[in-house]
C-alpha cells in the first residue's frame, strides 16, 4: 500500500481524532507564529487536514500547506472555505513539487512528518532550498531510534496489515546532524512538554 493511499484510507478517521498532547501543540503553535510577521510566506508541509495551516494563516500574509493525500487536503479545503490566505496543494513534497519557487518562503513547517518521509536528507535539502536568507524551519517529529521498544518489526506487520504506514528509524542526534549537513544554522529545541521520544527543532537559513 501506498503512503497516499494509506493517508486516503484513514482521512476521515484522522480528522476526527484528537490531538494526543493539545498542552504540547499549544506550545508548538506559539513558538512557530512567534518566527512569524504579517508579511510572511509559510508552508506547512504534511498539512494533513489543515489544522496546523488554519492556527497559522492570523499571522502570516499566506500560508501553502501540501499533503499526498487527497482526502486530506479535500477535507482541508472544507475547513478553509471562508479562508482567503492559504492555499492547499496535494503531491509529494519531492523535485515535482514547483508551486512555489527557491528562496520565496519565509518559513517551513513540518509537524508529524520527517519520519514518514523516505529520503530525510532530500527533504531537508529541499525544504532548505525554499527558504530565503534567514527564514525558519519547525520540526516536531517522532524519533523512535531513542527507544527500546521493538517498534519496528511491530510496524513492520501492522504496515503489511494496513494499519501503518513507512516509518523512519533514527534518534535525535541523527535529525540534528542531517539539518547541519542541510545547511541550517541556530538550532534550538524548545521544551514543550512533549512526549520523550518527540523531537520539536527550530531552525533557520543563514542570512
Amino acid at each position: 500500500m501506498t503512503q497516499a493511499l494509506f493517508w486516503n484510507r484513514n482521512a476521515e478517521k484522522y480528522a476526527r481524532t484528537p490531538v494526543a498532547n493539545p498542552d504540547a501543540f499549544e506550545r508548538k503553535i506559539a513558538i512557530t507564529r512567534s518566527r512569524m510577521r504579517p508579511e510572511h510566506i509559510v508552508l506547512d508541509i504534511g498539512c494533513g487536514t489543515g489544522s496546523l495551516a488554519l492556527r497559522l494563516v492570523p499571522a502570516a500574509a499566506h500560508v501553502h500547506g501540501l499533503d499526498i493525500s487527497c482526502e486530506m487536503i479535500r477535507i482541508a479545503r472544507e475547513k478553509a472555505r471562508a479562508v482567503d490566505n492559504v492555499t492547499f496543494h496535494e503531491g509529494p513534497f519531492d523535485d515535482s513539487f514547483s508551486a512555489l519557487a527557491p528562496g520565496s518562503l519565509d518559513g517551513v513547517c513540518a509537524y508529524s512528518l520527517l519520519h514518514l518521509v523516505a529520503d530525510r536528507p532530500a527533504a531537508l535539502a529541499r525544504i532548505f532550498g525554499l527558504l530565503r536568507p534567514g527564514g525558519f524551519f519547525v520540526s516536531s517529529t517522532a524519533c523512535l531510534g531513542e527507544s527500546w521498544v521493538p517498534y519496528r518489526p511491530l510496524l513492520g506487520i501492522m504496515r503489511a496489515l494496513g494499519k501503518a504506514p513507512m516509518v523512519g528509524f533514527f534518534t535525535k542526534e541523527r535529525l540534528r546532524m542531517e539539518l547541519r549537513a542541510a545547511g541550517f544554522v541556530d538550532l534550538q529545541e524548545p521544551d514543550v512538554g512533549a512526549e520523550k521520544l518527540i523531537a520539536f527543532m527550530v531552525a533557520s537559513r543563514p542570512h
